[in-house]
């Protein structure tokens, strides 16, 4: 068995409030699944929280932490500093956190590589270690990422590798980017024995999808409307009108009209509304942009504009829809579990 690197390497897991137990184990499940490959400890880790305290997990767990912020930061001069630092969030947007984002670019001028899960890719970014980068963002964060942070290079790929910056979009993906490290550092034939043992048939590579394609995500595999669907997704802000899609099909707009109607059960216009709502509701849900900046986003000439049409799409008020994000987001859930969001339902007939 050949092996690229024989020294061992250590970890340092940075846990925020909010992280994602399912990211988080997938990329510790890939390092410990080597050393099993391996029977020895090649891989070591430590978890670590702000204050030290146990770390609230997105499903209302708790998880030790081996130590806190401060001693860490205090030990990156120190020669059994880490390989890595991996900073692991959720769903929601972590608060911006002066204290963490020193820490991140002082790792960074030591040279440290750098991870993000999820969420965590915030931090990073407040941080500036990704301006210039490319890195993964996960799509429900991707429409409020990109407008807050420009400088970087975001992707909505299951995970990317742009030198020593490690990123990952969350899910299942945290699996596929690790495994990528132990082949780096140990070899093929140790990953694909990793693989065998996680039953996992199929790795993801750096810069692959992240969602279904199109023709599973809306079940069509007519080819000239998933053209005309893609034009419309990459023109959410500025929407096309229907002369300007029509030329590059061949089809006539009444064709159009009548293949929307058949396939999708509604109009162009209808579906291309859709698309630019459920981005907006995302941006909502999941951005602190005021009303007015989502509307301009999301291609409405007005607040007034937008608000009228969310309401008739989604029953209540943009405002409403983030006044209940917010509700569910202060910290009231208990370690049996996490309670349902009361977000309202889309009505697309």
């Amino acid at each position: 068995m050949q092996q690229a690197c024989t020294q061992g390497r250590r970890f340092t897991f940075y846990l925020l409030d909010g992280f994602t137990q399912h990211a988080f184990t997938s990329a510790l499940e890939a390092l410990r699944l080597a050393n099993d490959v391996l029977g020895r400890r090649h891989y070591s880790w430590q978890i670590l929280t702000r204050d030290g305290q146990p770390a609230l997990s997105s499903c209302g767990m708790r998880l030790m932490a081996d130590a806190a912020l401060t001693s860490e930061r205090d030990g990156l001069q120190q020669p059994e500093r880490p390989h890595m630092i991996v900073v692991c969030g959720g769903r929601a947007i972590p608060p911006a956190d002066g204290k963490a984002e020193g820490w991140l670019r002082l790792s960074r001028r030591g040279s440290i590589a750098i991870a993000g899960l999820a969420g965590g890719l915030y931090s990073l970014a407040r941080a500036g270690v990704l301006d210039g980068r490319r890195c993964a963002v996960h799509w429900e964060h991707f429409p409020d990422f990109s407008e807050r942070f420009f400088t970087t290079k975001a992707r909505q790929t299951a995970f990317e590798i742009d030198s020593d910056l490690y990123t990952c979009a969350g899910g299942n993906a945290p699996f596929d980017m690790f495994l990528r490290i132990v082949e780096d550092d140990l070899g093929r034939d140790v990953a694909n024995r990793v693989c065998e043992l996680a039953l996992s048939e199929r790795v993801r590579s750096a810069g692959e999808r992240q969602r279904l394609p199109l023709q599973a995500r809306v079940g069509i595999d007519n080819r000239v409307l998933i053209d005309i669907i893609e034009q419309m997704e990459a023109n959410l802000a500025d929407p096309l009108k229907l002369a300007h899609i029509t030329p590059t099909t061949g089809l006539s707009r009444r064709q159009i009209e009548r293949l929307f109607r058949r396939e999708m059960r509604r109009s162009p216009k209808r579906y291309y509304l859709q698309l630019r709502l459920e981005r907006a509701h995302l941006l909502l849900v999941n951005s602190s942009l005021p009303v007015f900046e989502i509307a301009v986003a999301c291609g409405f000439s007005s607040a007034s504009h937008f608000s009228r049409t969310y309401r008739e799409t989604y029953g209540c008020t943009p405002q409403r829809t983030r006044l209940a994000e917010l509700a569910h987001r202060r910290p009231s859930r208990s370690t049996s579990g996490e309670p349902g969001r009361v977000l309202p339902d889309m009505k697309v007939a």
